[in-house]
């Protein structure tokens, strides 16, 4: 997967509280999970795959077979981002 290419079966969904921000591609979704993880300490990125051929884009045959393991899963993949400001370095 080439993190600017988007495909119709998987997006990239961010949850803070109760609200959930859905982005089509991962280039898209990292900058808003940062932001995310440096005010709370810690965000999550969820992946959704809605299909087979959505698996394979995300991450080979390998991830077809996860998929076709488990097609309701409600995340593919869960990536949990955490930051915390160090100060200043001098």
């Amino acid at each position: 997967m080439q993190r600017s290419e988007r495909h119709r079966d998987v997006e990239f969904s961010i949850t803070l509280g109760h609200k959930e921000v859905v982005f089509e591609t991962l280039d898209e979704a990292a900058p808003y999970v940062l932001s995310a993880a440096l005010e709370e300490g810690r965000a999550f990125l969820d992946v959704l795959v809605h299909s087979e051929d959505g698996a394979t884009w995300y991450g080979g045959d390998e991830a077809r077979e996860l998929y076709e393991d488990d097609p309701e899963a409600s995340v593919f993949e869960r990536i949990e981002v955490r930051a915390s400001s160090l100060g200043r370095v001098p």
